[in-house]
């Protein structure tokens, strides 16, 4: 049977998408492995291109592997701040970008750049699709990991290329998230970067156009 979205569902969905936050702050408490394993389940169910399906998730639980991973974070950060100047370098010192050290859970996601899946489908002209695919992923898993109240990080300041030296992934693999996951330490309806004054949500007529 086909199910019925109401107003009250559409309304929820809204508040959810609003809700899913960047999160930083940890809480230390252990996450159950079935539970990390219901929200993949949800984001396997993300469109792909040619039904390429070219996600995969790495769960990094060694604490070796952890810590050459915040060393990747810390020498970029450095490079990062280094880059700026004036009221952004002070900002920019000033601003928590990761929960590395926190969170229970660290997942690694990366394209399968050599998948067969799919037969190369739709990625003749656009090959980058197959990242948009496991992108796609990544926002749903985000969504369905906030609503069982589960918070999710996506660190980007770190090189990706020792990211997949460190976790010897096959050489087809590249990486395209490192995430970390656990229970919220605070709530907050607002982006941390706004919060923060680095930036402000655009306004929609500012960022949609007519040809």
């Amino acid at each position: 049977m086909t199910p019925t979205f109401d107003a009250d569902f559409r309304a929820r969905f809204r508040d959810l998408v609003l809700w899913r936050r960047d999160v930083r702050r940890f809480r230390r408490d252990a996450i159950a492995r079935p539970r990390i394993d219901a929200v993949l389940e949800v984001a396997s169910h993300a469109p792909s291109v040619g039904l390429s399906q070219p996600w995969r998730f790495v769960h990094v639980e060694s604490p070796e592997r952890r810590h050459a991973v915040v060393k990747s974070f810390s020498d970029a950060n450095e490079k990062a701040l280094a880059g700026y100047a004036g009221e952004k370098h002070a900002i920019y010192a000033g601003l928590k970008l990761e929960g590395l050290r926190e969170a229970p859970v660290h997942l690694a996601v990366f394209s399968d750049d050599g998948t067969h899946s799919g037969s190369g489908l739709g990625q003749q002209t656009m090959p980058e699709t197959l990242h948009y695919s496991v992108v796609a992923a990544i926002q749903t898993l985000w969504l369905a990991a906030r609503a069982d109240g589960i918070g999710m990080g996506w660190v980007s300041i770190l090189d990706p290329r020792a990211v997949k030296h460190v976790l010897d992934v096959p050489a087809g693999w590249n990486l395209v998230a490192y995430l970390c996951l656990g229970l919220p330490a605070e709530e907050h309806l607002d982006p941390e970067l706004e919060r923060h004054h680095w930036e402000v949500r655009s306004n929609l007529e500012d960022v949609t156009f007519v040809r």
